[in-house]
């Protein structure tokens, strides 16, 4: 069994100036993602790939074993993330000889996943007969058929979703989950073949949410930085 660990990330960021080289307890953003990759022994390859030659850099002085520079096409705010993935893959295999059978990324700005968080996950989809792939999600703070709103075109607001017999308790609503952006996992065949993070068989590896920050914002990078701090290391 063939393993590849990639971490996609770009030097541009909107809510975050250059946020994936941005110092967190004491080494870059980046650099916790890598870590975690080498410290799990999971891994034949650990990928990085950028449109910046700084966080690529980086990324070789903290283990990585490949960095792969992004084209264009891919580096924008809009590119969609599986065929940035695929892209790195593809790069990876032609380099290394190597096809690997499980495919694994991490996205570098929700740091805050354990190794085994990371171990746990890809058991679970490689033992899961049926599944194509993983996703990773915390329990959602709102729930849509309880406390998650939509405006209509009539100007009112109403629940999202409905059921036929009204909720009062949202322990009573059914679970919903947010994404964390923490961890995905492709079986082979799924990954090249796919258009989606999603299939008619994605599965769901559930983490706190003390482990599901994500760094979109000044907000969520002071979350982050102190919840990690909390921790004493993300390693």
């Amino acid at each position: 069994m063939t393993r590849i660990c990639t971490i996609c990330a770009r030097g541009g960021s909107k809510g975050v100036k250059n946020k994936n080289l941005r110092e967190l307890l004491g080494k870059p953003l980046i650099a916790h993602s890598i870590l975690q990759a080498k410290k799990s022994n999971l891994f034949d390859i650990i990928t990085v790939s950028s449109d910046s030659d700084e966080i690529l850099k980086v990324a070789k002085q903290y283990g990585a074993d490949y960095t792969i520079k992004r084209p264009e096409e891919l580096a924008t705010d809009t590119a969609a993330k599986l065929p940035v993935i695929q892209h790195c893959v593809e790069q990876t295999e032609q380099l290394s000889g190597l096809k690997f059978d499980t495919l694994v990324d991490i996205d570098a700005t929700s740091p805050l996943r354990t190794v085994e968080d990371l171990k746990n996950a890809v058991v679970m989809l490689e033992n899961h007969n049926s599944a194509s792939n993983l996703i990773t999600g915390a329990l959602a703070r709102r729930n849509p058929y309880f406390n998650l709103v939509e405006e209509h075109d009539d100007g009112y607001v109403r629940l999202s979703k409905s059921l036929e017999t009204s909720i009062v308790r949202r322990q009573d609503a059914p679970k919903t989950y947010d994404m964390n952006a923490s961890i995905y996992i492709w079986k082979r065949e799924a990954f090249f073949e796919g258009q989606s993070i999603f299939s008619n068989n994605t599965i769901l590896y559930v983490m706190p949410e003390e482990r599901s920050y994500d760094i979109d914002s000044e907000l969520d990078f002071d979350i982050v930085q102190f919840l990690a701090e909390k921790r004493g290391s993300l390693i």
